[in-house]
């Protein structure tokens, strides 16, 4: 974080003769016309240091006599190269840490999807696994805040009651990510999750009371049109796996739409990455007792044995859940860190970009079938998300009264 600070030199404290003799004789005259204004320059300091350090930069100034000739300049200690150097490897260095964040965000995502397609696939049992692998974020929160790596929030009782129901969106939009991804292919849930922006405009008017503009309605039709074409062409279609995933976009964007309610109010205020890790914990303690109801207590022997006999054996059952549950927590703390470096309209673009490459990947990976109708559709819906994303950074033109 950089700040801008006004800085005077402190090069000349005294004005004397270059030949260091002091003369009382000697007068100078400096006319208020030909005295040229001091000129400040702004330098950037880094935010920590205090007001006596920034004061020791340098500005360039000049005092002119009344002949016109410039006999006691003011040195300037601070080179312009400098200033333009340390910028340019600062936007240089931020750039290249953006970029390897996007590039984290986007392995551990696809890692993510394989893993977990992989585990669904052999224990068909979606809310323990996501009781899991909230549990596995829960770890990695508490650890996080004990070896005091991220600093712990204080909650009042009143955040508590307004994060409640943003947790129980995410707990729901996770389950439900998950029931999908254990009913059809991870492509075609990725898909269908590519209509989150159309719940988005929805909820914002519905709660926010955010009228969107003609360019962003525009962008809608692409992503619903996309969507019911790859939906109609799919291989792997069956109704739970696609009431789920459109489920968990109602849920996910809801959940959005009230964060920002919420981060609106400043009293009650956390950062992005302390209220993920508040949600992550209060979602573990809200799924678990839901999971044992849904699926009853699935770590017996047999259980396991009977994932072992449909692909997996049990140590590759528990190491690829344990990748799961690490990536899952993980590849959203990054997402929310880039979220805190970049605008929300970025943001959206990288997430676009994300789910291109887990489709791809995913096909790759599980070799999966498309049909050329099927990937035009994938291919309008995306490029519908696109689309959206530039639509909101258009300004409306603001009606002549």
């Amino acid at each position: 974080m950089q700040s801008t600070a006004l800085a005077l030199s402190p090069v000349t404290p005294f004005l004397r003769h270059p030949n260091n003799n002091s003369n009382p004789q000697i007068r100078f005259r400096i006319s208020p016309v030909a005295l040229k204004p001091l000129v400040p320059c702004f330098i950037n300091v880094p935010s920590g240091l205090s007001f006596a350090s920034s004061f020791s930069a340098r500005i360039s100034t000049r005092l002119i006599p009344s002949n016109g000739r410039s006999d006691f300049p003011v040195r300037a200690a601070s080179t312009p190269e400098k200033v333009d150097g340390t910028s340019n490897s600062s936007a240089l260095s931020r750039t290249v840490l953006l970029g390897a964040m996007f590039g984290l965000w986007y392995f551990l995502n696809i890692y993510f999807n394989i893993f977990n397609k992989q585990v669904l696939k052999v224990y068909p049992y979606p809310a323990t696994v996501t009781a899991f692998q909230f549990g596995c974020g829960t770890l990695m929160i508490v650890i996080m805040w004990t070896f005091n790596l991220y600093n712990r929030p204080k909650l009042t009782r009143s955040q508590l009651a307004a994060i409640v129901p943003l947790a129980l969106g995410h707990t729901l939009g996770n389950l439900l990510t998950n029931i999908s991804l254990g009913k059809v292919n991870v492509s075609f849930t990725h898909t269908i999750k590519a209509m989150e922006p159309f719940f988005t405009v929805l909820f914002s008017v519905l709660f926010l009371g955010e009228m969107p503009h003609f360019w962003v309605l525009a962008s809608l039709l692409p992503i619903v049109g996309g969507v019911a074409l790859a939906s109609f062409t799919e291989a792997s279609f069956n109704w739970t796996g696609f009431c789920t995933a459109m489920a968990s976009n109602v849920t996910n964007q809801s959940r959005n739409v009230l964060s920002k309610k919420f981060m609106g109010r400043k009293e009650d205020t956390l950062d992005n990455i302390n209220l993920f890790s508040v949600i992550t914990i209060i979602s573990f303690t809200l799924l678990v007792p839901a999971a044992i109801f849904l699926d009853g207590v699935k770590f017996s022997p047999s259980y396991l044995q009977f994932a072992a006999s449909q692909g997996l054996n049990v140590r590759e059952l528990c190491i690829r859940s344990l990748l799961v549950g690490i990536c899952f927590h993980s590849y959203q703390q990054v997402s929310y860190m880039i979220l805190q470096m970049v605008s929300p309209v970025t943001h959206s673009v990288g997430n676009c970009v994300k789910r291109v490459v887990v489709i791809v990947s995913s096909i790759l990976f599980f070799q999966t079938p498309v049909s050329p109708i099927n990937s035009l559709g994938t291919a309008v819906a995306l490029a519908g998300v696109f689309l959206y994303s530039r639509a909101k950074r258009i300004r409306p033109n603001p009606k002549a009264a």
